[in-house]
């Protein structure tokens, strides 16, 4: 199967571009640290990477949203975060090759995260993976994050597409669940954060990826 009239591909960040669970996990393990409470491994945070702050607040002290300390401690984990989101953030293998193809085959390539534009930007512009994309679109670009197709649509506007002309890639359901909200073609990473019991099949996106290259088998390019 290939996908026609796809002029731009956008992606989700966090598990789909770019691994951060080493630099999530560094800031919220910091927290545990300073407290006198014993470091967790990487492979603790990695499967909640994804959740951004409250899955790192839960794996690290077991809190969720409704706990009265929750609102302090994602505060000091952004604080954290900021300070060191470059620290050991790094491309999945092959990601520089597919984005390298998809610009070279003159197809555009953007971001649309939930990550907010305090860190969305900034990171984005410190690495050099990023230097040939068309947008960068954060969760708090729009007054909707994803599940909500606002941002996808955004983007779009973003380099002057109609939406049906962008594909969108990402990790997590919510970003497959936005994408046909948006009216785009879609296609879920199995590569990042999903984890072995995921069913990625129940999402019904148009095309399943097991690594990034294979996203190239459906692109009709120059």
């Amino acid at each position: 199967m290939r996908f026609s009239g796809i002029r731009a591909v956008l992606f989700d960040l966090d598990g789909t571009l770019i691994d951060s669970a080493p630099d999530l996990g560094y800031a919220a393990d910091l927290m545990r640290t300073r407290r006198g409470l014993p470091s967790l491994p990487i492979e603790r945070y990695r499967p909640m990477a994804g959740a951004g702050a409250r899955g790192m607040i839960e794996v690290a002290f077991g809190y969720g949203p409704d706990h009265p300390e929750f609102e302090a401690l994602r505060q000091e984990f952004f604080d954290n975060y900021q300070a060191c989101m470059t620290r050991a953030t790094r491309p999945f293998d092959d990601v520089p090759a597919l984005l390298a193809g998809l610009h070279g085959g003159g197809v555009r390539w953007g971001v649309v995260t939930n990550k907010s534009e305090r860190f969305a930007l900034p990171l984005t512009a410190a690495m050099p993976l990023f230097a040939t994309s068309a947008v960068v679109v954060g969760g708090d670009t729009t007054p909707h994050p994803k599940p909500h197709p606002a941002p996808l649509w955004e983007a779009a506007r973003r380099v002057g597409l109609a939406p049906e002309a962008c594909l969108y890639v990402g990790d997590d359901e919510r970003d497959i669940v936005a994408g046909k909200a948006a009216g785009m073609p879609t296609v879920a990473a199995r590569y990042g954060y999903l984890g072995t019991k995921t069913d990625v099949a129940s999402w019904q996106a148009d095309a399943v990826i097991e690594s990034p290259l294979e996203l190239l088998n459906f692109l009709e390019m120059a």
